[in-house]
């Protein structure tokens, strides 16, 4: 068994696991500092008559051998967001245990309101399609926000999560109570910290363009339970003589 060790972005990862007869031979990965989206050639020198086996990031590799019968290569690759893979993985536990602990109590107080002063797109339950399949559903309101402008607390609630994520950018999740939540996407500055709690209309941060976007705005999303549901309609909604 041959194996070689490739560090990607900061990630050790196994690039080749070899079966290569019951004798191990020296194997080279071209280029040794593999990066994403990258083409990679793994040469073993081992004889013609030698049986090889091996797979690459979970994948079967295809040897052949050189024209001298003296050593085999094989082509391979890594994908463009491979090293994100674990971060995205990591992200994604974390969102699952944010939303699985609620206040047992509301905490929101009368009306919501939006939560930056521009105008919305009426974009909630888009579906965008890829090749004539649904590739996503928008789960959020849109907002014409340029980069820099305030973003405040739609309600008051405690602050559940303050940090920047893959795909959401910077972002602050809101917990309102009893699984209701609401969440500030792509923001240009984090103004509030985990664990505080916010009033209606407290400022939170900025909107941006960060994370996974094609240009700046705030991307607003309203959560129940496991539940998105339409902030526009929640903005519609008269709570005033509730609490």
């Amino acid at each position: 068994m041959v194996r070689a060790l490739v560090r990607l972005t900061g990630l050790l990862l196994v690039s080749a696991s070899i079966q290569a007869s019951a004798q191990s031979f020296p194997i080279t990965v071209v280029p040794a500092q593999v990066e994403s989206g990258s083409p990679v050639l793994l040469h073993l020198e081992a004889p013609a008559n030698a049986a090889i086996d091996g797979n690459w990031l979970g994948r079967k590799l295809e040897f052949f051998p050189s024209h001298d019968g003296r050593s085999w290569f094989a082509l391979a690759g890594v994908d463009v967001e491979a090293p994100s893979l674990a971060q995205i993985k990591a992200e994604v536990e974390l969102k699952t245990k944010i939303f699985a602990t609620t206040a047992a109590e509301p905490l929101w107080s009368s009306n919501f309101r939006a939560p930056v002063a521009a105008p919305p797109t009426d974009s909630f339950g888009t579906r965008r399609m890829f090749n004539g399949k649904l590739a996503s559903i928008h789960k959020g309101m849109d907002f014409h926000a340029a980069s820099g402008t305030p973003v405040h607390a739609a309600n008051s609630g405690v602050v559940v999560l303050a940090r920047p994520l893959y795909y959401e950018g910077n972002c602050v999740v809101i917990d309102h109570g009893l699984g209701l939540y609401t969440i500030s996407m792509h923001l240009s500055r984090i103004d509030v910290a985990e664990g505080k709690h916010v009033a209606t209309g407290e400022l939170i941060g900025l909107s941006g363009a960060t994370g996974r976007v094609t240009g700046p705005h705030l991307h607003w999303a309203v959560r129940w339970r496991d539940t998105y549901l339409d902030p526009a309609k929640l903005l519609r909604l008269d709570l005033s003589g509730v609490r």
